[in-house]
This record gives C-alpha cells, sequence and structure tokens, in this order.
C-alpha cells in the first residue's frame, strides 16, 4: 500500500500535502495509468489520519484530471502522459533576453535619476486621494479616463500649449503603445499607416503588430515629405512636427498646412501628432501643436506623462476630434480605463495644484544644465576635432557628427565593450534604405537618464574608442 511520512508537511494542511505526494507519483511515472488507489478508508488507517483527509485529496486528483473513479470499483491513475507538454531544453530559464546587457552609462534611455521624481509631493497627494477619495477610488471609471484628470489635461493643454479642447475628448491609457492599438482599431485595420523615415522603430513594430499596412515615409528639413506620402497611398500619417526623432527637425507652419490640407481631400485621412517631448524644449518657447490649426477634425493628438514625470509612469493620452470621439463612444465605450483610478486621481491633483508646472520649470533647468555640461566638455576634450554638435536645443537628446573612418557599428561595438551605450543615426532608418553618405558617423546622445558624474567618463570613452 502506498506509504507516506506525514511527519514534516511544512505549512500545508494534510489533504494539500497528501495530494501533493500522490500528484509528484504521478507525474513522475512512479503510479502508472490504470494503478488502483487504496480506498479511503484503508488509506486513512494506513497513514493514521481521517477518511476525510483522504476523500479531500482524492477529489482534488479528480477535479485536475489526475485521477477518475469507477462507481462500486475505486479511483485508478489516469492517462495525463499524452497531455503533458516536454519542456523545451533551449529555452532559457532567465526570461531576460538572451542578449540583454547592463551598461554603465546609456546614452539611449528615457530613464530619469531618481533624485529628480518628486516623490515627497507624489506620496502626499496620494495620502490626501486616498483619505478623501475613497468613494471615487472605487467606482469604475468611464473608458476614457476620471473626469477629474481629463479636465486638468484639457486645462493643462489651453494654458501652455495654447490648445483649446473639451474634456471628453481627451482619452487617457496605460502608456502610448496602447492607445496606439485602440486608434487602430477605431481608424480601421484596412487603412495604410504612414510613419517618418527616420523614426521611432517602436512605432513601426506596434503598427505591423497590429496587422495593418505601415509604410515608411521620407522627410527633407521640413519634414515628412507630402509628395512620398501621396505615393504610399497613405490614409493616416504618424508624425512628431513639434520636434522630430531623431533628427530634432521643426515642421515650419507651411508644411504643416499642407498636411493638413492633404488630410482634408478624403474622409479617412487623419494625422497623428505625437507631441512626446514637447515640454522639454530647451530654446524659446514650446512649439505650437498642430492640432492648434486643425479646423477639419483631422488631428489626432497623442502625449505621455513617461517622458516628464519618468518612463514607469505609464499613463498617456490622446485627444480625439468631436467625430472621432463620437465613434470611439459609439464602437469602442465598451474597454475599461487601463490605468488605475488612484494614479488617475493623484495625477489630476498634481496638475491641478501647479505641481506639474514647476516639475517642468524645474527639470527643463536641470536638463539645460546637464546638457550645456556635456557640451562643454565635449569642446574642451580630445575629441573636439573630431565632432560637430547639432540639434542640441530640440530636447533632451541631441546629434553628434563624428569625423571617422571607422564603421558605425564597430564603433557601437566598441563603446558598449567599454560600458557606454550609444545609438547611431543609420539605425532608426528604415531597413530599405541604403546606407547613405549624409547619415554616416551620426550619434544621437540622449541625456536624460545620466548624470553630471558621469559625463566626463563617457567622453575620455568615446575619445578612447576613436583614438583606436
Amino acid at each position: 500500500m502506498l506509504t507516506y511520512s506525514m511527519a514534516d508537511i511544512g505549512s500545508d494542511k494534510l489533504y494539500q500535502y497528501l495530494y501533493k505526494q500522490i500528484r509528484n507519483d504521478i507525474t513522475s511515472g512512479v503510479l502508472t495509468v490504470g494503478t488502483k488507489l487504496p480506498s479511503k478508508r484503508a488509506f486513512a488507517g494506513h497513514l493514521s489520519v481521517s477518511t476525510i483527509t483522504i476523500e479531500n485529496a482524492y477529489n482534488q486528483l479528480m477535479v485536475e484530471g489526475y485521477i477518475y473513479s469507477k462507481i462500486k470499483s475505486g479511483y485508478f491513475v489516469a492517462d495525463i502522459k499524452s497531455n503533458l507538454v516536454e519542456k523545451r531544453s533551449d529555452v532559457p530559464e532567465n526570461h531576460e533576453t538572451a542578449d540583454h546587457v547592463s551598461y554603465e552609462i546609456d546614452f539611449t534611455s528615457n530613464q530619469v535619476d531618481p533624485d529628480n521624481y518628486p516623490f515627497n509631493t507624489w506620496t502626499r497627494l496620494l495620502r490626501e486621494v486616498m483619505n478623501e477619495c475613497k468613494s471615487e477610488l472605487v467606482t469604475n471609471s468611464p473608458s476614457g479616463g476620471v473626469w477629474q484628470l481629463r479636465k486638468a489635461i484639457a486645462d493643462h493643454l489651453l494654458d501652455f500649449r495654447g490648445v483649446r479642447v473639451k474634456p471628453e475628448q481627451v482619452i487617457v491609457g496605460a502608456g502610448t503603445e496602447y492607445l496606439y492599438g485602440i486608434l487602430i482599431q477605431l481608424l480601421g485595420h484596412d487603412l495604410t499607416y504612414a510613419v517618418e523615415n527616420p523614426g521611432y522603430q517602436k512605432i513601426v513594430q506596434i503598427y505591423k503588430s497590429n496587422r495593418v499596412k505601415c509604410e515608411p515615409v521620407g522627410m527633407d528639413g521640413q519634414g515628412i515629405i507630402i509628395a512620398d506620402v501621396e505615393k504610399a497611398t497613405a490614409n493616416v500619417v504618424h508624425i512628431s512636427p513639434g520636434h522630430h526623432f531623431p533628427t530634432g527637425i521643426i515642421t515650419p507652419v507651411s508644411r504643416r498646412y499642407e498636411l493638413l490640407g492633404w488630410a482634408a481631400k478624403q474622409d479617412d485621412r487623419y494625422i497623428i501628432e505625437d507631441d512626446f517631448d514637447s515640454e522639454f524644449r530647451l530654446l524659446g518657447t514650446p512649439i505650437p501643436p498642430l492640432l492648434g490649426i486643425d479646423q477639419s477634425e483631422k488631428v489626432i493628438y497623442m502625449n505621455t506623462f513617461s517622458k516628464t514625470l519618468a518612463s514607469t509612469i505609464r499613463i498617456s493620452y490622446m485627444v480625439l476630434p468631436p467625430s472621432l470621439m463620437a465613434r470611439f463612444q459609439r464602437n469602442l465605450g465598451f474597454y475599461s480605463c487601463t490605468v488605475s483610478n488612484f494614479e488617475q486621481y493623484t495625477l489630476a491633483r498634481f496638475i491641478e495644484c501647479g505641481y506639474f508646472e514647476m516639475h517642468i520649470n524645474r527639470m527643463r533647468t536641470y536638463y539645460r544644465n546637464l546638457r550645456n555640461e556635456l557640451i562643454e566638455k565635449i569642446k574642451i576634450s580630445k575629441l573636439a576635432d573630431h565632432v560637430a554638435i547639432m540639434e542640441e536645443d530640440a530636447g533632451l537628446h541631441f546629434l553628434l557628427k563624428v569625423t571617422t573612418t571607422l564603421p558605425d557599428f564597430e564603433i557601437i561595438e566598441r563603446a558598449g565593450s567599454m560600458g557606454l551605450k550609444i545609438s547611431c543615426l543609420a539605425q532608426y532608418y528604415d531597413d530599405s534604405v541604403a546606407c547613405r553618405d549624409d547619415i554616416e558617423h551620426i550619434f544621437l546622445l540622449n541625456y536624460s537618464s545620466i548624470n553630471k558624474n558621469q559625463i566626463s567618463k563617457a567622453i575620455a570613452i568615446l575619445g578612447a574608442v576613436l583614438e583606436k
């Protein structure tokens, strides 16, 4: 008869421990298919436990399909081998990607220094919300988000971006990736989406993963080329006219009106305006958004708090034209908002009480000083005679044109081996674009995640790489 030691069952109840022991014997093959298990009474007596314990263990095994019963015959081991899936030996135990590498200094990251996050203010506001909004916190929010946050966003857009929108046009979501997916469902999978080339490659990945046609469209010194948009037979254009990534190009008003004219020609044409880091223009005032001059309800405005607060704050929003908002409510209004009420009400207060404005002003000064120190140290280093700095006022990165005969990929690899992660402009072009002289040896330095103590070492590494 089956025998198990009941002396050391840990924190399990008796039936749970017994169930696990029998289950393990079945999955390991100790108990083979068709083996008859002891009767409940006999097994209970043999193990000196109650019959209820045996019955509960058997019932759990039956529910999960490890054993079955026959009337007046007893319990038998089921055939589970045919349903077992062998563990793949080629899958690493670590869920991190195989090529994951840690870098001491990372000029490609959007993370922020934890010392710059307003933890104290956020914590205090969160406590206030939990004490004063108990009912609201356990009430499901509308699909577009809680009214207080949508209104705070609308007020912010009016006060700081000069754009008047209604709170009911705002949709809050957990990250722009989620909102892109919602837009695709809203606008249609049968449309063609044009993206800037070069551009942020994750946008292309999102469109392709949603199985829509995505066409990279070339750019000139004024932004996306409308003639090429026409050639691509695009219906939707995804652009960042206020500060293009990665080139830093600002689309002038003449090209903006051309884009609006293109969109107005057909009912199914729209422009997605990605205003991802508009708050951090370091010279002059932020560039007015395209949304502000849209009279035909063709612009869908996107922005995120991940860039202004922290990359882990997965709160983004989009502003839909009234006609599209009506379609959203009609066709997709059943979706639940993907941001918790705790975060929404806290962020609403953060904006309403002026803390967001103060944080932006403080961070703009911080980043300006950080950028200035980085550039000044480059100018007095060994790099000075071999590099040219471009687009340093556009946002939280600038371009570094390097005079060298080394291939870009070799520079990236050499820097990486020394703990410095950088990227080059060519990496942001579609694969179909042939290598061109005008994009070679141009590197992006995104300084939002570094601190002043790392600047000298980063420059020294770049100098050593180029000397080799």
